[in-house]
């Protein structure tokens, strides 16, 4: 049975260890109770619930979008004019640039529709319903399931649902689990494939402070890009096409001259990607021993290989652009939240919900029955995961998104099959055309001798970390005839494998033979990988099981536990809501950080011999002659604002709105205090940096010179 939600409002559902405040909650929007609209209202939203989320009469919610599915977007203008981050346009910005029209670095306008830049592969999905099936899934589901079969059966329950809810229409759609099982709720919807690049600053207004300022405040990034949704002429979703239109929202977002202040309401409507506000102490001990070290250590050398190259080549720059900076973003976020975990002693403040959980279950015996095991399976499962000794995250770090060429030789398996059980030649051609489409997108941004560094590293890293049960027998091998060189080995395989190089690779599947395919390195040290990480996860479920379950029973317990409480559940992909106001913070002691950020402060950090705070000559003549038109506030142009947001990766690019539903600013950042964010919001200094709406105008209009996208838009002034 599906049960319909009530989609009059937005009904907010809880936090884990107090009662929800302003500045928390990673809330579901279709949901919301009296309490926290009237503290919303006491705040400064003005709005009417309906007008925030509804399915039934035009909303915000029709205004935001999930943007190629890791990051955020918003429809700004009636001609489908989209905002959202450039870090989460860069590979795209990547995609169109070369180094004679790098536009990453010289950035990149466009004056007329019929210039705008299609962008193969790149989507935005609006959701348009919302389902509450977890009395299906009720119905089916139990604790004393093996993982293995309820994974099974929460898998084809909801490939029915989806088909249920889709069938004959254009819609997708997708089940998600919330409280870690506990509930389960279907989404839906509209997916548009045509989305075009229209504007892009350069990297030095865009990325300007990059890696060092990077998750830091005070901060100075124009961190936005412009890009627009197009549908087939009669308004339905449509592949790239030339004729097609741009899109007619339902509703597009106001933005805002009219500035802020210390204190102004602020709400954030986006997709975030996931937090685990739920983890235990024992979860982050095993974070802070076990998984954070290893993953720091292992980016920070693929880094060191991979910008030396692009240091050394503009190709090279632009062909792992995007690579560095999703690498690097990871890998500051890794040191940041360990620092935070220990700095905000966030372990103590779980074990006290630990505390309160285990003597609340002690008091009933039916409690004890259901809920007694739960921290001892906590424990259980992460010393047994302690036992692989990082396993896990050294082949996610330097296997899975190491070397490309292991990872390209690692999809033959199929083709190796084929040839073994010498299928037709008719089954062949198939697995080899399918092949052949992958090979673009592979050797795109593929140089040999970077990735031969890489091989050389990762492979040793994996060696050397691993530990020699754990490590396929081909290590063996490597090292008896290479006498533990991996150079030597890198050498060896790029020279030889015919993954090496494009050409070696058409020539190979125009004539696909067995052999060549199980003599090569490449291939054989995939098939070795991935054979002993499918061998070790396997032996590794039993704790998988036992944690699953753990954390499925802690937060109903916990939810049980205080019935009043306000809970809500974990981030997923899902649209979430949050609310709160513009705000500065103490970081350190005698040490305060205000709430915005000013053009002035650009010029300050100003260092033509770094690359990250080069100040285009433009802005600088704009700054000079305090140009701001009417987008300063008091003669100063204010660049960042920051405000007391809950948001997490995949909130980049989220709408910050006024009390009023305006657009103020665009959110991309977090604070470098508040890292452990994510497992505990910091409510003293956790902060949501924005880009501030102003700023994105000013930087269209003045530095660009296209006025015409402004002109597209509804200003509030």
């Amino acid at each position: 049975m599906i049960r319909k939600t009530t989609i009059l409002l937005f009904v907010f559902l809880v936090a884990l260890t107090r009662p929800g405040k302003a500045d928390e909650g990673m809330w579901l929007p279709f949901m919301i109770n009296d309490m926290l609209y009237e503290q919303m209202q006491e705040m400064g939203l003005e709005l009417t619930r309906e007008q925030i989320f509804s399915f039934n009469e035009s909303s915000i919610k029709d205004a935001i979008v999930s943007f190629g599915g890791g990051c955020t977007g918003e429809i700004i203008s009636s001609q489908g004019l989209l905002l959202t981050n450039h870090h989460c346009g860069y590979g795209r910005i990547q995609y169109h640039s070369t180094p004679e029209n790098d536009i990453l670095t010289d950035g990149f306008w466009a004056m007329t529709m019929e210039e705008e830049l299609p962008n193969p592969g790149l989507f935005v999905r609006f959701l348009v319903a919302v389902n509450d099936v977890s009395e299906a899934f009720d119905e089916v589901l139990n604790d004393d399931m093996k993982l293995e079969e309820r994974n099974r059966i929460i898998r084809d329950l909801s490939e029915k649902l989806v088909k249920d809810a889709t069938e004959g229409s254009h819609y997708t759609a997708n089940v998600r689990p919330m409280f870690a099982g506990n509930e389960f709720y279907l989404f839906t919807y509209e997916r548009f494939d045509d989305v075009r690049l229209v504007g892009t600053p350069p990297s030095s207004i865009g990325k300007f402070g990059g890696d060092t300022d990077n998750w830091m405040w005070p901060r100075h990034t124009g961190d936005f890009a412009l890009f627009r949704v197009y549908t087939a002429p009669d308004g339905t979703p449509s592949e790239y096409h030339q004729d097609n239109v741009p899109l007619q929202p339902k509703h597009h977002l106001p933005v805002s001259l009219r500035g802020l202040e210390e204190g102004d309401f602020a709400m954030v409507l986006g997709f975030p990607g996931s937090t685990d506000r739920y983890l235990t102490s024992y979860g982050i001990d095993y974070k802070l021993n076990t998984e954070l070290p290893i993953r720091i250590d292992i980016r920070r050398q693929k880094l060191d290989i991979i910008e030396a190259a692009m240091a050394e080549s503009d190709e090279i720059r632009i062909m792992y652009a995007s690579r560095q900076s999703g690498i690097s973003n990871y890998w500051k976020n890794f040191i940041g939240m360990s620092n935070s975990l220990e700095r905000n002693n966030v372990a103590h403040s779980k074990k006290v919900t630990e505390e309160d959980f285990v003597n609340w279950v002690s008091q009933n015996p039916s409690r004890r029955d259901q809920y007694g095991e739960v921290m001892d399976m906590f424990a259980r499962a992460y010393k047994g995961f302690e036992s692989f000794q990082s396993f896990n995250y050294i082949h996610s770090e330097a296997i899975a998104t190491g070397p490309d060429l292991v990872r390209m030789a690692g999809v033959y398996g199929q083709l190796e099959t084929l040839l073994k059980d010498k299928a037709s030649s008719e089954e062949i051609e198939k697995e080899t055309q399918r092949l052949r489409s992958f090979m673009e997108r592979f050797y795109r941004n593929y140089n040999m001798e970077v990735d031969k560094q890489l091989w050389a590293a990762m492979m040793q890293t994996y060696y050397l970390n691993v530990p020699a049960h754990l490590r396929p027998d081909i290590f063996n091998e490597v090292i008896r005839k290479f006498k533990g060189d991996f150079n030597r080995f890198a050498d060896e395989v790029y020279k030889k494998s015919v993954f090496a190089s494009p050409a070696a690779l058409e020539q190979f599947l125009d004539k696909p033979r067995l052999k060549t395919l199980q003599n090569d390195w490449a291939f054989r040290m995939a098939m070795s990988l991935n054979s002993k990480v499918s061998e070790v996860r396997s032996q590794m479920a039993e704790y998988n099981e036992t944690l699953e379950k753990a954390r499925r029973l802690f937060i109903r317990g916990l939810r049980e536990m205080d019935p009043e409480g306000m809970f809500y559940p974990d981030a997923n992909g899902t649209m979430r809501f949050t609310f709160g106001s513009v705000r500065g913070y103490w970081p350190s002691d005698a040490v305060y950080f205000d709430y915005v950020t000013t053009l002035e402060g650009v010029m300050e950090k100003e260092d033509p011999n770094h690359h990250e705070f080069v100040v285009p000559d433009k802005l600088t003549q704009l700054y000079l002659a305090a140009d701001y038109a009417e987008y300063s506030s008091n003669e100063t142009l204010i660049v960042n604002f920051i405000s007391n947001n809950d948001i997490t990766g995949g909130n980049s690019g989220s709408p910050v709105l006024d009390g009023q539903g305006n657009l103020i600013g665009l959110a991309f950042d977090g604070n470098w205090e508040a890292m452990s964010g994510d497992i505990l919001f910091e409510h003293q200094m956790q902060r949501c940096i924005n880009v501030d709406a102003r700023y994105i105008l000013f930087v269209i209009d003045k530095f660009a010179g296209a006025g015409h996208l402004i002109e597209e838009m509804t200003i509030v002034r």
